[in-house]
């Protein structure tokens, strides 16, 4: 049985109503990683079932960050209520420190939802900044590209979304995955020189990848929250979201209206992004 282990750098602490039922950063994507990876070990034979292990890092108040001389398999950067482009001292470490692991650490995976896609596109050459003080909140359909259906296996996804700052300008040898009408770059993908696709697959109509191949996949949105969590973190910020949005927020917290999933989830991060996260670590 494989054993893995993965390393989170926790950029903020949940509000206490989250926290309370739920914990903090480190056990809240622990719950995401071990729901997506149940029906994945179901269907292998027992020596072939993966089990990990997810060591969290306060990169705020600590600045702490993984030794050199551990080795994970998967640096996992989660999201804040700070943005990604302020100049604060804690935050200009985690960029360096993004930048220097992606060229040092090549095997390592890289993984960034919401505040941390921001920072790595900061760290590897693209630009995070206010989105003209638009929001997007609770759970928003994705329209995915190409490679973003390929990646996923599906033609567009669904995600709970708290956000209002946005990557204008991606990296350099990054490829988008999906849009809105809000925020063009919904995630990308950047992949490890040695596997790459040709520009001829990447650019084809379905294109036909191997998740293992992607070094860097990050999301703007959130598919480690709930329900729970997502009307919890409305109703804790709705001064700072406007009566409007958060209202709005609220009617889409528990999923798209009308849309009934197989799974009974308000979105697609436990069955969808989930599944991928643990394809790109050769797992799925």
């Amino acid at each position: 049985m494989a054993a893995l282990r993965l390393a989170l750098l926790m950029c903020d602490t949940p509000m206490p109503s989250v926290k309370t039922v739920h914990g903090d950063y480190r056990q809240i994507f622990e719950t995401l990683l071990a729901s997506s990876l149940a029906p994945i070990n179901a269907s292998k034979s027992g020596q072939a079932q993966v089990t990990f292990t997810l060591d969290g890092y306060d990169v705020v108040t600590e600045m702490a960050y993984p030794p050199d001389a551990e080795e994970y398999a998967c640096l996992l950067i989660s999201g804040s209520a700070f943005s990604a482009y302020e100049n604060i001292e804690w935050i200009n470490r985690l960029v360096a420190y993004v930048k220097r692991i992606a060229e040092e650490k090549p095997k390592m995976k890289i993984f960034g939802i919401c505040f941390g896609h921001q920072i790595i596109a900061r760290a590897l050459g693209g630009s995070c900044v206010q989105n003209n003080g638009l929001w997007e909140v609770a759970v928003t359909t994705v329209q995915l590209n190409a490679l973003g259906k390929a990646i996923f296996g599906t033609d567009e996804l669904d995600l709970q979304q708290m956000h209002r700052d946005h990557v204008p300008i991606s990296p350099p040898n990054s490829y988008l995955l999906g849009s809105t009408d809000i925020t063009p770059n919904h995630g990308m993908v950047m992949f490890h020189p040695w596997s790459a696709p040709s520009p001829e697959v990447l650019n084809s109509s379905e294109p036909n990848l191997s998740l293992s191949s992607i070094h860097i996949f990050t999301l703007q949105g959130h598919p480690e929250f709930t329900e729970p969590i997502m009307s919890k973190l409305i109703d804790g910020r709705t001064r700072i979201l406007g009566e409007e949005v958060a209202t709005d927020g609220r009617s889409r917290a528990g999923g798209i209206v009308g849309r009934h999933r197989s799974d009974e989830l308000a979105c697609d991060g436990v069955g969808i992004v989930g599944k991928v996260m643990w394809g790109v670590l050769s797992v799925a």
